[in-house]
């Protein structure tokens, strides 16, 4: 079974729901790659040390500290920063129901599962159905680790989901990108945008995660044995001279790529469903 991040509750009104936090993330296998000092190939080493004695210092050693004055710390320990809030530590705290729609999503970070703690069954399924029913995400605060998050809470199926969002001072404005004047107002003619809604149409289908796979690794997997049978594991490669840019499309390009598009889609037959197949025959 997995292990939760903590144990605590949820806090709406004067409403406490006992919950545990589990991480919902997993994330793709990388490659375990090795830094290498290119002069001689040799594993480049990440040191942890004393650095009044030079010695190594292994993990079990080491806690955090404050500075607090010229070299002069405040040690904390997990017991300290539980300390500093109890309740904060331990506790969802919803603040507001807002909808979730309205939350855009350059807000969402990092999502987990709450699950229902002992003799937290009953109040945690009415949290869920009724969010459930009114289409509401509960914002919240919640400190995970030592770091304090605004939330979402959300119902996803039969469970409750927390999603950590970024605080609006985290968020970058379009205005901070640094392209020129007009190059986000660019006129479209109506020709265009009909030729683009008809290929998002031809293209739309129902949400079905699993389709879709990390092939990059794969890929790149394939390079490192392409480089093995051709000799080259100390070759650094270069880019190529003279590599073409991709080709800028202005509007003409554009909408020929885009009737092409449309075209290729129609081209290839669109799966009957079974239902529609066994009403067919009937």
């Amino acid at each position: 079974m997995a292990r939760g991040l903590w144990k605590g509750a949820i806090s709406f009104g004067l409403v406490n729901v006992p919950v545990e936090l589990f991480s919902a993330e997993r994330r793709s296998s990388e490659l375990d790659l090795t830094m290498l000092d290119k002069r001689d190939l040799a594993p480049v080493g990440y040191k942890r040390y004393n650095k009044s004695t030079g010695e190594d210092v292994p993990w079990a050693e080491i806690v955090k500290g404050y500075e607090y004055d010229d070299d002069k710390y405040v040690v904390l320990s997990d017991e300290d920063f539980r300390r500093a809030n109890v309740d904060a530590s331990k506790t969802v705290d919803i603040q507001a129901f807002v909808d979730l729609k309205d939350i855009p999503p350059l807000f969402f970070e990092t999502p987990y599962y709450l699950a229902p703690g002992k003799r937290g069954e009953k109040a945690y399924a009415l949290l869920r159905d009724a969010m459930k029913k009114a289409g509401k995400a509960g914002i919240a605060t919640v400190v995970i680790r030592t770091r304090q998050y605004l939330a979402a809470v959300m119902p996803q199926d039969d469970v409750l989901l927390m999603d950590t969002l970024r605080y609006a001072g985290e968020i970058k404005g379009p205005e901070e990108l640094g392209v020129p004047n007009g190059a986000l107002h660019h006129k479209v003619s109506a020709k265009e945008v009909d030729m683009a809604l008809r290929l998002i149409e031809d293209m739309s289908e129902k949400w079905q995660p699993e389709k879709f796979k990390d092939t990059y690794r794969d890929d790149l997997m394939a390079r490192i044995k392409e480089k093995i049978k051709q000799g080259q594991t100390e070759e650094i490669t270069e880019p190529e001279k003279g590599e073409k840019e991709p080709a800028r499309a202005d509007v003409i390009d554009l909408m020929a790529l885009l009737k092409k598009s449309v075209a290729r889609k129609q081209e290839k037959p669109k799966r009957k469903s079974p239902r529609k197949a066994h009403r067919k025959a009937a």
